[in-house]
């Protein structure tokens, strides 16, 4: 009997879990098209879409530096139909502005999908060609160099004031609305820097129109051969941008389970392994409270950077 009803229950959760999704699945991604977030959950959404058999649609939310579109999926039914792909930057915000939602409870964390180092790209233009003639550039000429920010609070603006502290860099800050502003800027020389996920530079370091300095890894990247870590100059000096996938809090367990297992499968291929190293990423895989754990532990992080360079809300 005890057999009969263990294997009674083991058909019934497979049964669960053969059952999820039944119909297409929303993703909501809280920044415009064409962003490095955009570009990870689109891929992640056809592998998603191909291995269920049920389409993940992708849906643009923008607004509030993530805080719109990641509210909607607080506020959605928890039934896996619904679910939300945000970079570093959504455990970063409670820490700069009030948001309408408890990162830690009102959702419920489901899987780490990448992470990558950020670029310090630079103008065409200018002289320097790794960090530590940067630094002798800025205190040769000092308030000439402008670097910009692309969202208060971004992996980019951290990484920003934390290179300008350790690195004892003496630069103008200019905040932006979106990376593409920035870019242009940086290609027309009215900016001298701009520190953001490799996605998005990658185009235009390949074209010449902007030129990769260094990258935040502690090693060399795939994507970028040749370029130098910003380690080499400032020793020690390391830090990531990273997305994950995450649905409303009350997500059952079997739904989240379903979601990791093929988030993972995915993410374990060696197409979609070698896809995101050519764009400068690296594919995690993990379980939902490994992920809890990273992410608790990164908005510590975060936190304690904000602190130490006193960065502001807008």
């Amino acid at each position: 009997m005890r057999r009969f009803l263990a294997a009674l229950a083991l058909a019934t959760a497979s049964g669960a879990l053969a059952q999820y999704p039944t119909k297409p699945v929303k993703v909501i991604v809280p920044f415009p098209p064409g962003g490095p977030v955009d570009g990870v959950a689109r891929q992640v959404a056809h592998r998603l879409s191909e291995s269920t058999g049920q389409n993940f649609l992708v849906e643009n939310r923008a607004g509030g530096n993530s805080a719109i579109g990641s509210d909607a999926v607080a506020k959605s039914a928890p039934d896996g139909y619904t679910l939300l792909i945000n970079a570093s930057i959504f455990a970063i915000n409670p820490h700069l502005v009030r948001v309408p939602y408890d990162v830690q409870k009102d959702f419920t964390p489901v899987a780490l999908l990448a992470k990558g180092p950020l670029v310090v790209a630079v103008t065409p233009g200018l002289e320097a060609k790794d960090v530590r003639a940067l630094v002798a550039y800025a205190k040769a000429n000092p308030g000439k160099l402008a670097f910009a920010i692309g969202s208060n609070g971004s992996a980019g603006h951290l990484s920003t004031e934390l290179l300008k502290r350790q690195a004892g860099l003496d630069f103008l800050i200019v905040p932006y609305k979106g990376s593409a502003p920035a870019y242009a800027d940086l290609m027309s020389g009215q900016i001298q820097g701009f520190i953001e996920p490799v996605l998005g530079a990658l185009p235009l370091i390949r074209s010449g129109r902007i030129r990769a300095l260094a990258i935040t890894s502690a090693k060399p990247l795939g994507a970028l051969p040749g370029v130098p870590t910003v380690a080499e100059s400032v020793p020690g000096f390391e830090f990531y941008v990273w997305y994950g996938l995450w649905g409303p809090a009350g997500l059952p367990k079997d739904v989240v389970d379903r979601l990791s297992a093929e988030a993972n499968r995915a993410l374990a291929s060696p197409a979609m392994r070698e896809r995101f190293e050519q764009q400068g990423f690296e594919a995690q895989t993990g379980t939902p409270g490994e992920f809890a754990s990273f992410v608790r532990e990164d908005s510590a992080r975060s936190a304690a950077i904000i602190r130490e360079v006193g960065i502001k809300a807008e």
